[in-house]
């Protein structure tokens, strides 16, 4: 054709990001759909696009018949039109037509240069969604250019990405043209454009700071065993170094607190707790409750459950604001952790050997079945006491009523 259409091809083939065979297939494709329009029927023609020259050839494969006697213009050709171009061509042969597309007629351009205009706008559509696809879990920096109350519209360099209120920190605000990092996390087909969905709130978030922030964590020596967070108040992250030699809490803070710093100005001054991560359970339960410090720590294995005894000048702290510490704590320990005040939790317990109105004998039967305190007795109740050995509902009734006693006198 001439080098102003190839100028253009390569045009946009730098804009739109589609390689050159694809856009070859796509010139090809649009034309035979132009064909189908004209003919009916598209399946004995080719069409040949070269991407260097800007040209294209279509040919047509024809069967040769007299003159006058053509019942389908797509598939038949006269015989004194194909003795123009062969001097031997006969009825009946084959004969492969060079068809001019500027006879096409000015609708069938126009179709065609609508669907090349659609067919290059669904690929745009797939090379953002491959591409996004991959970045998922990826940190991007964009500028705000629409604001409202369901979400932020922000341009990524000349792709627009959406950060729903859901994603959002309750506490932030931004304002139209500032930038704001976030992480890319889903990516959704629609039928207009890809929807690019990015947050600020996802844990991954702050995983994807500190691998930025720290080396270490980025190189794998430091690793981010387990993450909790309540956006926009406090979050607790606990890591585990693979070397001996590097102390992981320490490369997470940096020298003079400088790599903590930066993460905790990214994320609006959010508290950060730094755990140093360990299979022992108490240990970890301890750490992650820092700076309380439990006096005691009571397992239950089979509710997967942790009472921790708490002085009463920190439980105020141990529980946090809205209960935030507490939950956090939860979460990264994987136990319900039951904080008790110290006061509450050490009471004076009546034992069997102070409760003189009970037999030596039927103190003995009690504590051994493990029954300590009157406490024990009185919680275990009739139907539990009944399986130790020798007694009756009578004697236990008796036991039960002498026990009260203690707790009416003490109440009175």
């Amino acid at each position: 054709m001439n080098q102003a259409i190839v100028e253009a091809i390569s045009q946009i083939i730098r804009d739109k990001n589609i390689d050159r065979d694809t856009f070859q297939e796509i010139i090809e494709s649009v034309f035979l759909k132009a064909i189908e329009k004209r003919y009916g029927q598209c399946e004995n023609f080719d069409v040949i696009f070269n991407i260097d020259r800007g040209d294209i050839e279509i040919y047509a494969d024809k069967t040769v018949v007299d003159d006058g006697e053509i019942e389908d213009e797509a598939t038949e050709i006269e015989i004194s039109r194909a003795l123009e171009t062969d001097e031997d061509i006969e009825v009946g042969d084959e004969f492969t037509e060079i068809i001019d597309h500027n006879h096409f007629g000015r609708r069938l351009i126009i179709a065609a240069k609508q669907n090349l205009i659609q067919k290059i706008k669904e690929i745009e559509k797939k090379n953002l969604y491959d591409e996004f696809s991959e970045r998922i879990g990826e940190i991007i920096i964009g500028d705000v250019h629409q604001i409202n109350k369901y979400e932020l519209r922000i341009n990524v360099d000349k792709t627009e990405v959406v950060m729903p209120q859901t994603e959002q920190v309750y506490n932030e605000s931004f304002r139209r043209g500032q930038s704001v990092k976030a992480i890319i996390t889903t990516v959704r087909e629609t039928s207009r454009d890809p929807e690019i969905i990015i947050s600020r709130k996802s844990n991954n978030f702050v995983v994807r700071l500190f691998e930025l922030e720290v080396p270490e964590i980025y190189d794998g020596i430091v690793e981010i065993q387990m993450i909790a967070r309540e956006a926009g108040d406090r979050t607790k992250i606990a890591v585990i170094s693979n070397d001996r030699r590097i102390d992981p809490v320490g490369a997470c803070v940096g020298m003079k607190g400088v790599r903590i710093q930066a993460i905790v100005r990214e994320i609006n001054n959010e508290k950060v707790d730094i755990i140093h991560w360990t299979t022992d359970r108490e240990l970890l339960v301890r750490r992650s409750l820092a700076p309380v410090i439990p006096i005691e720590i009571i397992f239950n294995d089979e509710m997967d459950r942790a009472t921790v005894v708490i002085p009463d000048d920190q439980m105020s702290m141990a529980i946090g604001k809205r209960g935030q510490n507490i939950r956090l704590a939860c979460e990264i320990t994987g136990l319900t952790i039951d904080p008790v005040k110290e006061s509450e939790y050490y009471t004076d317990e009546l034992t069997l050997l102070e409760v003189e109105e009970l037999t030596p004998a039927l103190r003995d039967k009690l504590i051994e079945a493990g029954y300590a305190t009157a406490d024990e007795v009185l919680d275990a109740g009739v139907k539990k006491l009944l399986e130790i050995p020798g007694f009756g509902e009578k004697t236990i009734q008796k036991i039960l009523d002498i026990l009260n006693t203690y707790f009416e006198t003490n109440e009175e």
